[in-house]
């Protein structure tokens, strides 16, 4: 029996999360090709798709083709990314045919700033609507009062 004052080990990270979707194949090829993961294993029958986040010891995504039934839940998902990928992202979104979007969904050509974490961020939807987010933790103080921004105003703050 384990004693109640041991505390669980120190988490060192979220390792997988699951996504169900329309259509495996336009999912997988969504988070292959725009995304930018690795396919890790697909299993047909199943109907699920495993995709690396990183190294196959950091992350994974999971696709669960669920079909077109009129109970579909939107999921988020934030993937961890440098700051100079973040900045490039947008750019890169639109080339691959996505748009960029800020905090609340509108189309966005820049990044956002989170100001009370800070963090640098950019939005999009994947083919089912799901929000996904590149976001990069920058090394800046915190500041709340700031709120969610363009990048460029938070550099003129500085």
């Amino acid at each position: 029996m384990i004693a109640e004052n041991i505390a669980m080990p120190k988490l060192l990270g979220l390792y997988e999360t699951h996504l169900t979707v329309a259509d495996l194949q336009t999912s997988t090829d969504f988070y292959r090709d725009v995304v930018g993961l690795e396919p890790a294993a697909s299993f047909e029958e199943r109907k699920v798709a495993f995709l690396w986040v990183d190294d196959r010891k950091i992350g994974m995504l999971g696709l669960w083709e669920t079909g077109t039934g009129p109970l579909r839940m939107r999921l988020h998902i934030a993937f961890r990314m440098t700051a100079a990928g973040v900045l490039q992202a947008p750019a890169l979104l639109k080339g691959k045919g996505v748009e960029p979007l800020g905090f609340t969904g509108e189309p966005a050509t820049e990044p956002v700033v989170l100001g009370w974490m800070p963090a640098l961020s950019i939005y999009f939807k994947d083919p089912d609507g799901h929000s996904i987010e590149f976001i990069s933790i920058l090394d800046d103080t915190p500041d709340r009062s700031f709120g969610v921004r363009p990048f460029s105003e938070w550099q003129a703050k500085a």
